[in-house]
């Protein structure tokens, strides 16, 4: 493979590696995320406000409708990440995607602006689902993509790549917090035209920014002369079932000798394509099948996620927001406690990492991104259950048709604990999904790690709906009741941390036999 710019070429021009790529492009991407990510959250943050307000939807129907909405949001990268890897590229695939994402964003704004109640609400799904698709594109390639401006190879700089990470990371997390705090106050205190406008303009900004440097980004361009990536990994299970009932024995053996010690163990059925498949082929494929059970373990963690951006939410709104008379403290501010807590956090697990790590494992580089992963689902739990216990506080001080006298600043701890999950496990994930798969499918491995959320989106929105329509049975007062003060969150989030600690047994029992498929991978 060879570290060319495409970006260059399509231009007519050619990449050198000393004029091209490195700090110079990443530094670039990272300000074209921060503006992305200033629009994402500028429309995701206040949806579910939006939905129950202006368009009028019950808060159980709001919250299915932003989990299904987020879902797609997170599910949509598998698709784009087959087409970048595969056909397009990841630069063509930024600007095409880009494109749909600013053209939704602005039908979107327009969306707010017309009166007619019923074509009000189609054309705000449609460009809602819009932004999806262009988000769905974005999304899995520009992490990627910013990577890719370093050479592995050097030493240098792949120190530098892991660094690119980390300040990506920090990056987002103060747009995020500024995002969250200034769109959520422009949107109930001034307008939702506004409010949706600024964050149009805002990924605008990202494409224009993302274009300014064209002529400069470095990416992986070649395949050595490999087939396409997708179509080697297809190959080797349809090769592997063809050959369950293998004649050819003694072809079949000496494929297989060939194979490592240690890898043979593992998915042994995978081995009978060595007949016909190369064996990185099967390694190949192996790496990606492992990772499955770490997927879907992983799941239930993208179910609490996902409560943060709606019954947080609503729950906040029915609490005392004030800080004067005049003011009040949009409910969806409070995510920016969850930004804030892991821009404080990151430069302190960076910092302790090695040294809290080597106390507690016994391992030189300190915790392991399995280990990570873990530790954030562990805290994840502890946020339901916090959320629960503040939920019943909040019930037994509720009185009817007036705001609960309980302050909204008793949500902080589980935003907090929200947010140190997300420094443990979101970031574990990336790692590990980047880290694991094959080069060339990293777009995948991208849009892989996103999946668990999406997937987490569609059951979360499944199980609203289930948990709703059961316990509003026979006239009985639903959980998710639109009065919240007749419902019962706290049952909806005691149910999500039994769920939580039933999926973390499970994904330590998969991590403690999980083979990295490098040795120096920590």
């Amino acid at each position: 493979m060879s570290n060319t710019g495409v970006a260059a070429e399509e231009l007519g021009k050619t990449a050198v590696k000393s004029s091209s790529g490195g700090w110079r492009s990443a530094r670039l991407i990272i300000c074209v995320e921060m503006a992305e990510r200033f629009a994402y959250y500028g429309i995701a943050t206040n949806l579910i406000t939006y939905l129950t307000g202006p368009l009028g939807e019950s808060t159980a129907s709001a919250a299915a409708n932003v989990n299904a909405w987020s879902g797609t949001v997170s599910f949509l990268p598998l698709i784009w990440a087959f087409v970048a890897d595969a056909f397009l590229g990841r630069f063509r695939t930024i600007i095409i995607s880009s494109s749909l994402y600013v053209m939704g964003l602005g039908l979107l704004t327009f969306s707010t602006m017309i009166h007619s109640q019923e074509l009000q609400v189609t054309l705000f799904f449609c460009s809602l689902y819009l932004v999806a698709i262009g988000q769905g594109g974005y999304k899995p390639c520009i992490k990627v993509f910013g990577a890719d401006q370093f050479d592995g190879n050097d030493i240098k700089e792949a120190k530098a790549k892991s660094s690119f990470f980390d300040w990506l990371m920090f990056g987002n997390c103060i747009t995020i917090l500024t995002s969250q705090l200034v769109s959520s106050y422009i949107q109930e205190n001034l307008s939702w035209s506004l409010g949706f406008g600024i964050p149009s303009v805002s990924m605008l900004l990202a494409l224009f920014l993302f274009l300014l440097g064209a002529t400069s980004y470095r990416v992986i361009t070649g395949r050595g002369g490999k087939k396409n990536p997708f179509a080697r990994i297809s190959r080797v299970f349809v090769e592997a079932l063809k050959n369950k009932k293998q004649t050819d024995v003694d072809n079949l053996k000496e494929n297989l000798l060939l194979l490592p010690h240690k890898d043979s163990k593992e998915y042994r059925f995978l081995d009978r394509a060595a007949v016909s498949c190369d064996l990185d082929e099967i390694e190949e494929a192996k790496a990606m099948l492992r990772l499955v059970p770490i997927w879907m373990t992983c799941l239930v963690f993208a179910i609490v996620y996902a409560q943060s951006y709606t019954f947080f939410t609503k729950q906040g709104a029915t609490m005392n927001r004030s800080i004067s008379q005049e003011l009040l403290v949009p409910a969806a501010s409070l995510h920016g406690v969850t930004s804030l807590t892991i821009i404080v956090f990151i430069p302190l697990y960076d910092h302790l990492r090695v040294p809290m790590g080597k106390l507690f494992t016994h391992n030189s580089s300190g915790i392991t991104m399995l280990q990570r992963i873990g530790t954030g689902i562990f805290l994840s739990i502890l946020a339901m259950v916090v959320a629960a216990l503040v939920e019943i506080k909040r019930l037994q001080a509720a009185k009817d048709d007036v705001t609960v006298p309980i302050s909204v600043w008793w949500l902080i701890p589980q935003y907090v604990f929200i947010g140190l999950s997300d420094v443990f496990t979101r970031i574990g994930l990336q790692e590990l999904f980047y880290d694991q798969v094959p080069c060339e499918l990293r777009s995948l491995g991208m849009a892989l790690n996103l999946s668990i959320y999406g997937v987490g989106n569609f059951l979360s929105s499944f199980m609203i709906s289930v948990i709703d329509k059961v316990t509003s049975h026979s006239g009985q007062t639903s959980w998710f009741d639109n009065d919240l003060n007749e419902g019962h969150l706290d049952y909806f989030y005691w149910l999500l941390a039994c769920l939580s600690s039933i999926a973390l047994a499970f994904y330590l029992w998969f991590a403690k036999s999980y083979v990295y498929n490098r040795l120096n991978t920590f």
